[in-house]
């Protein structure tokens, strides 16, 4: 059960890239809180800050898929470290901004979308470094120690954000994530090269997008694990709602732990990742993990406990990480290294775009039925969404790494290699 940590023994690149990872990750999570607040301290308007996400992504649709085309063309370091100094000073814009006696709001609205920009032509190129560097055997426990770094950075990130901002001011906050750049900066510098085989790469242009586009269509199984993350997402992400909720549970002090509760789930879930090493049907393991999801999320609108909602919503956090686990491992065994970047691509669209949607939806829901109307209905309809593509996509709940010709392919292939 206890978390294998052969990738970081075994390999110095992976090692470089998860701390590189956890650092600068952190830092963003402080910006993450501080650029909302500081729009709502300028403006006092609700729509306002909901308007920063809506501006991130029309460049998060179309930079994800340019930045997946990107990384099966060039050296990954060198888009990883190049997109890093580009965030490092943007942030340092936002500090410059935040010392000014009248801050710019537009320059806010700018720096967040170039923000979002930077991190979509980095993901991908990042995500396809994984596999280079760690054993083909071991790429599910790479999975769980990458997942640390997200749960670690939601967790600590906002909280640190919070007391930065209240005790020593925006700047420092600012200040703070540049300083976490250049030392991630300093760690990616010293990672080896790791460019697409010669053969393979290719210029970016539109036909090289489409061809990657082309390719995930052909693989039904990966279709599927966009589906299904597309799905929960969609119908059960009503974090929109959890100000209302605690509202409603007679427990305003509970906000924060209302947003925690999701990913102290998934981080017991991560230390106890032992076990999926052992698990090869992957299709069936993310869409029993997205169905206890729904469920988890549909259970909240059943109780008017506070202690019962947290639990619901930590198994939901702990079921949303497994299938994150699974859906990677199958991701990184079975997708060839030269559209493994536009195929990142891709993945960044599945798991960014399903979470915006999901606040749209669930926030409809409820004012056309009831609070807990939404999480129920919601937490029903992942459920039967996820059942459906469970039958309309056989290549899905069929996939077994032991028998599949794609992980067979890519096995076979890494070991002549190393």
């Amino acid at each position: 059960m206890r978390l294998d940590i052969t990738p970081l023994r075994q390999s110095r690149d992976f090692r470089l890239i998860l701390a590189s990872g956890v650092i600068t990750y952190l830092g963003s999570m402080i910006t993450y809180v501080a650029l909302p607040f500081q729009v709502a301290q300028l403006t006092g308007s609700f729509l306002a800050v909901g308007l920063i996400g809506v501006i991130e992504l029309v460049p998060l649709v179309i930079f994800g898929l340019y930045g997946g085309s990107l990384a099966d063309s060039v050296d990954r370091r060198v888009v990883v470290i190049l997109t890093e100094v580009a965030a490092a000073v943007l942030v340092a814009v936002l500090l410059l901004n935040s010392l000014l006696p009248s801050p710019q709001l537009w320059l806010l609205y700018v720096i967040g979308a170039l923000l979002v920009i930077s991190d979509s032509l980095q993901r991908p190129s990042l995500d396809a470094m994984i596999p280079r560097v760690v054993a083909h055997d071991q790429l599910a426990a790479a999975a769980s120690l990458n997942a640390l770094k997200w749960q670690l950075g939601s967790i600590v990130g906002p909280a640190v954000g919070g007391v930065l901002i209240s005790v020593a001011g925006l700047a420092t906050a600012y200040g703070v994530d540049v300083a976490t750049f250049l030392a991630s900066i300093l760690l990616l510098w010293r990672i080896r090269s790791i460019k697409v085989d010669g053969e393979s790469a290719a210029r970016v242009t539109l036909r090289h997008i489409t061809d990657g586009m082309q390719y995930a269509w052909s693989r039904k199984d990966l279709m599927g694990t966009y589906a299904i993350d597309l799905i929960a997402m969609v119908f059960a992400f009503p974090y929109a709602l959890f100000p209302f909720l605690a509202e409603d549970l007679g427990a305003p002090w509970a906000l924060g732990l209302l947003y925690a509760a999701g990913a102290i789930g998934s981080l017991v879930v991560t230390l106890t990742s032992g076990w999926t090493q052992r698990v090869h049907r992957h299709g069936r393991a993310i869409v029993f993990s997205a169905a206890v999801w729904g469920l988890g999320i549909g259970l909240v609108g059943t109780t008017t406990q506070l202690w019962l909602v947290l639990v619901f919503l930590a198994i939901a956090g702990g079921a949303d990480m497994a299938s994150g686990i699974f859906r990677t491992t199958m991701w990184n065994q079975t997708i060839p290294d030269e559209v493994r970047g536009r195929m990142a691509g891709i993945e960044l669209l599945s798991y960014s775009a399903g979470p915006l949607l999901g606040q749209v939806r669930s926030s409809t829901a409820a004012s056309l039925t009831s609070l807990r109307m939404s999480f129920f209905t919601g937490g029903v309809l992942c459920i039967i969404g996820v059942g459906i593509s469970a039958i309309a996509l056989p290549s899905l709940w069929n996939y077994d790494d032991r028998t599949n010709a794609d992980a067979i392919r890519e096995r076979e292939r890494r070991r002549n290699l190393e």
